[in-house]
Formats: C-alpha cells, structure tokens, sequence
C-alpha cells in the first residue's frame, strides 16, 4: 500500500486544497491519503476560523482517508517547529512512502538544495547570517538574505547539479509556501527519513492575497470575506454565510459551514482578547520570558504597553517592530494564553517530538489503513484521549496541553453563541 502523507491547516477548507488533495493522490500514485492537521489553533498564531472537527470532516468527505491532529505546540509554532512535529508525526507512522505540500516555485529541486544547507548549516552560511542579523532585520528576513548569499556565492560547488531557479532565490524564499517546503525537506534531513518529497505548484491567488479570485482563492482573502460581512450583520438578522462566497469552497465544506454558521463559527483571535487580557495581568518579565516566542525585550514591550490593551490584534499591532513581525507576536501572545513554555519544547524536541497520533476522523472503507498503522507506527494511536496508559510523561503533557487548549476554545464558543459546551473528551470521531 502506498500512502502519501499532505500537512494542512484547512482554515477553511476550499476549493485548493480540494485540488491538492486530488493532485497529491495523482502524482505520488498513493492508495491512501493522511493528513496531518492544525487543530483549533493555526501557524498564525490564531484560532481557527472554524473548529478542528468540522475542517477534518471536510477534508474526509473531500478524499482524505485519515486526519490527525497536529498537536498545539506546534500547531502554534513559527514555520520550523511547525514543520518538525509535523514531519515527526508522519515519519513516526512508520509507513508513509511520500509527503505532497503545496510551494509557489513547485521545484523540489531548489527548496531541497536549500533544506539541506540549513539542516547541515556549513560555516560559510551560519557567518553570513550572523552578518545579516547585525543589520536589524526579523529572522525570517536575515535567514533568507544569508541563504541567498551563501548559494549565489557557492553555486559553482553545485556544477551541473546546480538547482534551476537558482537565479531567482530572492523571489523563492519570500514566498510562505516555499519557506514551508523548505522546512518539511530540512525536518526530512535531519530526521535521515526516507520520505520521498513532491511539489504541487501553487495554483490562483497567493497565500497572502486579500483579494477574491474566480475559483482558488486564498484562505486568507476568504477568511477576510467573512469577517467583513460578520461586521455588517445587525443584531437582528439570521446568521448566514455571504452566497458570493458559495463557489470557493467545495460544496461539501460550504454545507458545513453554512449548517454551524452562527452556532460553531466562525471563531477570531478577537474572541480571546478578555481572556489574553486576564492572563497578561497575571503576568511579570520572568514569567513572561518563559513562553515560547517571547523574548525579554518583547516581554518588556508586553509589560509596558499592557495598558494599552484593548483587542488581541490591536495590541499584535501595538508590539510590532521592525525586527519582530505581526504573526510572531500572535504566536506569541497564543503561548501565554495556552500556556506553552519553551522549557516544554524543548523536552518535546529531546523525547522525540511528536508522542502520540490523535485521530480525529477517518472514513469507514480504511479498515486496511488503520490495520497497517497499528502494525507500523511507532507512536500510540490516540482514539479515546482517556486511554493513555502507553504515553510517557512528555506525552501526557503534550496531550493535557492539547486538551486545554480545545477546552478553551471551546468555551469561547460557548460564550460567544449561547451553545452547550462539548468536553475535549466527549468529541466524537468523525466516521464517513
């Protein structure tokens, strides 16, 4: 059986992925399809639009076999944490043949080239981003200046094996899609798996476009949609879904959204800002430093500017400076509401990363798959979070972190819509 394993995030779910999940089956001649997803919580630092089991649902209904959850930790993380749990998950299901991400570039080429210098970092790299980060800039920035740098420098130690797009490094590592794939191929290296890498090139509007296309359009100008037409319900109307956005989403997600819209979605880092506040006022500069993305002079920033508070995003804005960007901050800000402290990663990333694989649905004609991973992984497989007596201490803690966090943002669904609160240990696996 061959099986190729997609990381996602689905928030929301739309007609992309739709074609990556198709196109991924397609080209890796996979048997089945895994997919690795964000939980309640996403890369951005935000909560998801919509909640984790409802994303999962669609992707099922859509062609996945199998969704597990990403736990928060990294869920939560910057592009490299992001991408080792991840990697480290399907790596440890001990039967995935091949991993099919979406990239802008589409070139597996280029994005390993640069995945390997980073997973070995060779002197003449690590000198020109110490070079680069004396100039001020965010990490991100100086990373992709220094690796620039260092494969323009050096590309004739390539030869004829020199990667195609060489020439357009600059446009390459800008582009949030290839900083990802490069993060997968590098989390691949270190890991010596023998995962095979595939590229599907980025079709539509870009990760970051605000601006709605025919047919794919980005999550972000999406999710935008749908908060500007929520800022224009009055009190009195009935909660729907804007209809122009009926055709970016397959119909099977649409219906979904459309049946809990009002009732389960859609959900923003906005609905959290009480709840950020409380905990900010809890907190002091040591404590502050402890979690994971905060840095002392961000916590001191936090400190002097809490006063200032008034929503989650507006103080992401109030924070922001030149060398720290707008979604590190959120991340930020996320690690303290949920309480996810380096110290925890850091005992996660010596134990093996990833503890468990949480099943949040599968479709019931995968009888085969789910024997094979039983067989294969080596990892617990998680259906009733009750039944931890095979995970160690780390993974006990990793899963209660996870736990808390859909708690809570289950509670704020609660409050924010007047509906009954679902127990993480009561949500039922989605079945299709």
């Amino acid at each position: 059986m061959k099986i190729v394993g997609l990381i996602t995030e689905y928030n929301p779910f739309h007609n992309g992925h739709l074609y990556h999940l198709k196109k991924a089956r397609e080209i890796t001649g996979a048997d089945s399809v895994i997919v690795v997803m964000s939980g309640n919580y996403v890369q951005r630092g935000t909560p998801a639009i919509i909640p984790k089991h409802l994303r999962a649902k669609s992707a099922l209904l859509s062609g996945a076999d199998l969704v597990l959850e990403l736990p928060v930790c990294y869920a939560s993380g910057s592009a490299e944490f992001f991408a080792e749990g991840a990697v480290s998950l399907l790596d440890s299901l001990g039967c995935i043949d091949s991993i099919c991400f979406g990239s802008e570039c589409g070139d597996c080429d280029t994005l390993g080239a640069a995945a390997q210098i980073l997973a070995e970092e060779p002197q003449d790299y690590k000198t020109a981003l110490q070079n680069v980060l004396r100039e001020g800039l965010s990490f991100p920035q100086a990373r992709q200046n220094a690796l620039k740098e260092y494969l323009t420098k050096f590309v004739a130690a390539f030869n004829e094996e020199a990667p195609k797009n060489v020439g357009n490094l600059t446009e390459i590592l800008a582009q949030p899609n290839n900083i990802l794939g490069i993060e997968y191929m590098k989390a691949l290296v270190k890991r010596q798996s023998n995962i095979k890498c595939y590229s599907i090139k980025r079709i539509g509007a870009g990760y970051h476009d605000h601006e709605l296309t025919e047919q794919y359009s980005s999550a972000s100008a999406i999710r935008q949609n749908i908060a500007a037409f929520d800022q224009n319900i009055r009190s009195t109307d009935k909660p729907s879904l804007p209809e122009h956005l009926k055709h970016q989403l397959p119909s099977c997600a649409w219906k979904l959204m459309e049946e809990t819209y009002g009732t389960r979605c859609p959900v923003y880092a906005n609905d959290f800002s009480l709840l950020l506040k409380y905990k900010l006022l809890q907190e002091t500069k040591q404590s502050l430093a402890s979690y994971m993305d905060i840095s002392e002079d961000l916590a001191n920033r936090i400190l002097n500017l809490r006063n200032e508070f008034a929503a989650f995003d507006d103080f992401c804005d109030i924070l922001k400076t030149k060398d720290t960007t707008y979604t590190r901050i959120s991340r930020g800000l996320l690690h303290i509401l949920l309480n996810i402290k380096t110290e925890d990663f850091e005992t996660y990333k010596t134990t093996g990363y990833c503890h468990y694989a949480h099943i949040l649905g599968f479709r019931k004609d995968s009888a085969k798959l789910l024997s094979l991973l039983k067989k294969t992984s080596k990892v617990p497989l998680l259906t009733k979070l009750t039944k931890t007596g095979e995970l160690s201490d780390s993974g006990r803690k990793m899963l209660s972190q996870d736990i808390f966090a859909s708690d809570l943002y289950e509670s704020v669904i609660t409050e924010k819509f007047r509906t009954p609160f679902i127990n993480e240990y009561k949500q039922q696996i989605i079945r299709i």
